[in-house]
């Protein structure tokens, strides 16, 4: 595995399940493919569970973890081509990506999306220039569209806790203050559509996913029928995709807090399980009640990171 971005980069899910059981029961038995290698984590924005799983990950693998905050503990970092550097960034990337890989075997980084040129975001430009000039295996911590090793563990934490062989899993939009960008909910549906679910996707009109990740998952406008019979309820917020009106992306559309998920809401599921990537804004994506209940999965689910990542790092590890 050369590159993890997408669902098709893991190969088959069962397999990776079947993995990502293994790791987790025996977490230090292939401490041996991480002897004298190092993996560097770069964050171009702030961070708690990739941050901590990641580098718990690399430990558990037996590697090195540098982790390298960028415009805190570096210089700041120019990522665009062909501007005048007249301004507070300091380095380009174009040189920093060759320097920082020559310094490990396997590098991860996050960074979001800038939510003003919706054209840019979906091109990737940070991991593709990390790809073009960097020339070792590339793990997405969260970038402009993707947040993949958060669907991994999203997913093996259904496994874990589903009920029937083919749950019905919803994904709702809920509202937030601030405009969130599309990297989650699109790695969500997009590992959904891959999984033995039935995915149903709710939220208002406007919010409407790029439809590659969107893929087969059925469409439901009105959030109360689309939860009924649900088995798990994932929360997410996330700005206008701007994919009918590219105009609009990246905007906030509505704040109507009727979206947000409470007792009422999950009264008409199955007695579903919620979930939700974290961190959450308590009562605007979900009320106390739910978050509390002991059908929340909010923990356990963040516990699996540290699985999904080091999956993905030991596969990283075999093909060096």
């Amino acid at each position: 595995m050369k590159t993890f971005f997408h669902v098709s980069d893991i190969g088959d899910l069962g397999a990776a399940l079947d993995e990502a059981r293994q790791v987790k029961a025996t977490p230090f038995a292939w401490k041996h493919l991480g002897e004298n290698k190092t993996i560097m984590l770069v964050f171009f924005n702030s961070s708690l569970r990739t941050r901590l799983s990641s580098q718990k990950a690399a430990l558990n693998l037996g590697m090195n973890p540098i982790v390298l905050n960028i415009g805190q503990d570096s210089w700041k970092l120019e990522t665009e081509m062909g501007v005048v550097m007249d301004g507070d960034r300091s380095e380009h990337l174009r040189e920093a990506i060759p320097v920082m890989t020559s310094y490990c075997d396997i590098i991860g980084i996050r960074s979001f999306a800038g939510l003003s040129d919706r054209e840019s975001d979906y091109n990737e430009p940070i991991l593709s220039q990390f790809i073009q000039y960097g020339h070792k295996p590339v793990i997405s911590l969260e970038s402009a569209t993707v947040h993949p090793c958060q669907a991994f563990a999203d997913l093996i934490t259904i496994e874990e806790y589903r009920r029937k062989k083919r749950p019905k899993v919803v994904m709702t939009w809920a509202p937030h203050p601030k405009a969130l960008p599309q990297a989650v909910p699109n790695s969500f549906a997009e590992w959904m559509n891959a999984a033995d679910v039935d995915f149903v996707i709710t939220q208002p009109q406007g919010y409407e996913l790029d439809p590659r990740f969107a893929g087969n998952a059925r469409i439901e406008y009105d959030q109360m029928k689309a939860l009924e019979g649900a088995d798990f309820v994932y929360a997410k917020n996330w700005s206008c995709p701007g994919v009918t009106d590219p105009s609009k992306y990246g905007q906030i559309l509505s704040k109507d807090m009727g979206w947000t998920v409470d007792e009422r809401h999950m009264a008409v599921t199955d007695n579903a399980y919620f979930m939700h990537c974290l961190p959450v804004r308590r009562n605007m994506i979900v009320s106390d009640s739910v978050i509390d209940a002991p059908t929340s999965l909010v923990i356990p689910e963040a516990a699996n990171r540290v699985v999904s990542a080091q999956v993905v790092m030991k596969r990283m590890l075999e093909s060096l």
